[in-house]
């Protein structure tokens, strides 16, 4: 897809995700709201008495009927159908060449663990914070967005030089 259609097309999805549920786009919430049906199907009176998970369970509420959690799986099967239609649909492990495929794995769940940490102390994702931001015109979804970038270059560039060796490396 073109970049510029779907840059126009994310913001409409977010004017609509205003107007439709009163909130913005984000993952990390979806993902906190299934953690915290699971601990209640698990345990509910400990649901009920934390005070990070009893205000999304009081009064018998259900947290996966939220839109992040319905946002989270468009994202999924959308992915999904959008692979099998443009023949991308296989299991594929990428990875560098010199890291074998369980390393890869477990640096993945690791990184997966520590992005859910991340993402609670800092009070979301950077999806949240950079286009649900940048969406109703926040200065902190501006200066997100400076910072996302530019340590994502740093980065890039540091990762480059390790998931590419080469003879002069």
């Amino acid at each position: 897809m073109n970049a510029y259609i779907g840059g126009f097309l994310l913001g409409l999805l977010i004017i609509a995700a205003y107007y439709f549920s009163g909130e913005g786009l984000g993952s990390s919430g979806g993902f906190r709201d299934v953690a915290i049906t699971t601990i209640n199907a698990v345990s509910p009176e400990y649901a009920q008495s934390n005070a990070y998970t009893a205000n999304r369970v009081a009064d018998g509420a259900n947290p996966i009927h939220t839109w992040l959690v319905y946002e989270l799986l468009g994202v999924i099967f959308g992915a999904i159908i959008s692979a099998a239609i443009f023949g991308r649909l296989k299991f594929k492990i990428g990875k560098a060449p010199h890291i074998t495929n369980r390393k890869r794995l477990y640096l993945a769940v690791l990184g997966g663990i520590l992005w859910g940490i991340g993402t609670q102390l800092g009070r979301g994702c950077t999806s949240g914070l950079v286009l649900s931001g940048m969406a109703v015109n926040s200065l902190s979804g501006y200066i997100g967005l400076a910072t996302i970038f530019g340590f994502g270059f740093i980065f890039a560039y540091i990762f480059k030089k390790l998931w590419i060796k080469t003879k002069n490396n």
